[in-house]
């Protein structure tokens, strides 16, 4: 058995008799939940959305692509549920099937370009209606305008609505609206900075689809987020939204423990299960904990275990926020890394303007992308409060790779490494050298403008992310001795060197720019020098030395925007 990889449209799959996990039973879960007009089904990337809209839409249709659907379905999972039931609705109505997935792109102007050429596919896939006798001339016009791509932006937006009309004018049977990865678009124009256009344009061609049309029977919306309050979807009171945390829909997206065992006995792959479920597993949807299809097909094709769910363009945004993120955050992140749970409130209705204002928001983001997992939820006074986790070491692996990048700054993920060799061997002189080229690169003195410490703090959290955590604790704010430090790295290895660092911070002071800088410099020679006596008076080095650790190196460092010196006992080259 090999599964196949990139396939997204069932016909084709069926077909070339390719192997596939049958997920049909989704059809018979939307035509169950025929009391909501309009649902919005909202999953990570690559867990099946596109390939489960197909399978609906091949379901529904008589024909897709002039391949006839009548047969297709005979040996599969929806024909033999319920006694056959739900094969009365095969091949019966006209379908619309969108996919935004590819629409996006550097600017504003082709992504609308990329759009305009899109929905002139669609609609040439209907081209037979300009030989309709139930059409309008005018009707056939405007079709033939959206075909040659010469519509103005105002038919663009009209377009799926019209389209519904003429195909229900055609055939006298109201068509479905199968829309996949409505908020790629949305989500490119966000990284890329034209957010406002798109966010427009979108809104035209869905609320007008899905708002007032009478024409179309249901529709079926995929996407990664739920997008509120920017009115694509508020003002419809036809819509429900099924995300993540949600039991409906929980087994359709991704493979059960089931199914991947069914593969694996398949395959002659049982022996792996265990390790196949540490990396790809422990994703919860609903009711139900899922793997990560992409990544299982991937291991199965080449054996070889990695972190496949990776793409630098789709984790741009997820990459932005982790470096943008306040030392808080930062903070609770790194409990994540250690193989810990923080507690959130997330919010299902994702805003993209609060993740520059709000960062909690990053969290509801991270969770509705497939970044985190939620162990349990509960519901407080009408709040979502999910206890949240990394759910596996392919993701994992993902957040280390996105910091080693960014901290690398441009040198690469050695360079990164080599500098936190030098730290964690003691050689605090090449430390301080690679430190400077960190801060000079990396931060702005906007950034450490409001509560410097806490930035600098957090801001060093971020440094020893990539530290092994099977080799090391990272700890924070810890009590020791007479008070807390601010960051200890303690060796689970007694016989390794453990640290302690110490932060300060000072405000420029109010002297002529000549004397500016020597000033300064005093200033935070002494201070890094009252941070070093502060773990001595405070005797924070105890709790290492009741763990029997002997090799230990004291740092204290002073901060000034891009400026900082270091104050050390101990280490060596």
């Amino acid at each position: 058995m090999e599964l196949q990889i990139g396939y997204d449209d069932f016909g084709k799959v069926r077909s070339k008799g390719l192997a596939f996990v049958d997920k049909t039973l989704f059809i018979k879960e939307v035509l169950d939940n025929e009391s909501n007009e309009v649902s919005i089904i909202t999953r990570p990337r690559r867990f099946g959305k596109t390939f489960n809209l197909s399978t609906l839409r091949y379901f529904l249709a008589s024909e897709v692509n002039q391949i006839k659907t009548n047969g297709m379905f005979d040996d599969l999972k929806i024909a033999t549920v319920d006694n056959g039931s739900y094969m009365q609705y095969q091949g019966k109505y006209p379908v619309i099937f969108i996919s935004f997935k590819e629409v996006k792109s550097d600017s504003y102007g082709l992504t609308y370009n990329k759009l305009c050429s899109l929905i002139a596919n669609i609609f040439d896939m209907h081209s037979y209606l300009k030989q309709s006798d139930k059409l309008t001339e005018k009707d056939k016009q405007i079709l033939q305008l959206i075909v040659d791509e010469k519509a103005d932006q105002a038919k663009i937006e009209n377009s799926l609505y019209f389209l519904s009309f003429i195909l229900f004018k055609h055939h006298g049977i109201k068509p479905w609206l199968l829309i996949d990865e409505y908020d790629t678009p949305i989500q490119a124009g966000y990284v890329k900075d034209y957010y406002e256009e798109v966010v427009s344009l979108m809104r035209g061609i869905l609320g007008t689809a899905l708002k007032t049309n009478p024409y179309f029977d249901r529709a079926i919306v995929t996407g990664i987020l739920r997008i509120a309050k920017e009115s694509i979807f508020s003002e419809l009171n036809n819509v429900t939204v099924y995300s993540l945390l949600q039991t409906q829909y929980s087994q359709q997206f991704g493979f059960t423990e089931k199914e991947v065992h069914e593969i694996l006995v398949q395959t002659n792959l049982e022996s792996q299960e265990v390790e196949i479920k540490k990396w790809y597993n422990g994703y919860v949807y609903g009711d139900a904990t899922v793997y990560n299809p992409w990544s299982i097909v991937n291991y199965i094709n080449c054996k070889i275990f990695k972190a496949f769910w990776v793409n630098t363009s789709d984790n741009l945004l997820i990459k932005q926020q982790l470096i943008k993120s306040s030392p808080e955050f930062k903070e609770q992140f790194k409990l994540l890394l250690q193989d810990k749970t923080v507690e959130k409130i997330i919010n299902e209705n994702m805003v993209f303007g609060d993740l520059e204002n709000n960062s909690e928001a990053a969290w509801s983001l991270l969770l509705m992308s497939g970044y985190l997992k939620a162990i349990s939820t509960n519901i407080d006074m009408g709040r979502i409060i999910c206890k949240c986790a990394i759910p596996n070491l392919e993701v994992k692996i993902l957040y280390r790779n996105i910091i080693e990048e960014w901290l690398g700054n441009g040198h690469g993920i050695m360079w990164y490494q080599n500098f936190l060799s030098c730290l964690l061997k003691g050689d605090i002189d090449s430390f301080e050298k690679y430190f400077g080229e960190i801060l000079i690169r990396t931060i702005s003195v906007h950034d450490t403008a409001h509560n410097p410490e806490a930035f600098y703090q957090g801001f060093m959290l971020g440094l020893a992310a990539g530290i092994d955590q099977n080799q090391y604790e990272v700890r924070s704010n810890r009590e020791s001795g007479l008070g807390r430090y601010d960051i200890a790295i303690v060796p689970r290895d007694i016989k390794k060197i453990g640290i302690i660092l110490e932060l300060k911070s000072i405000m420029p002071p109010k002297v002529t720019k000549r004397t500016l800088a020597k000033v300064v410099d005093t200033l935070l020679v002494q201070e890094a020098q009252k941070a070093l006596k502060q773990i001595d008076n405070n005797r924070y080095t105890i709790d290492l030395v009741h763990r029997g650790i002997v090799n230990i190196v004291k740092i204290g460092l002073a901060f000034s925007g891009k400026e900082f010196r270091v104050a050390y006992e101990g280490g060596g080259k």
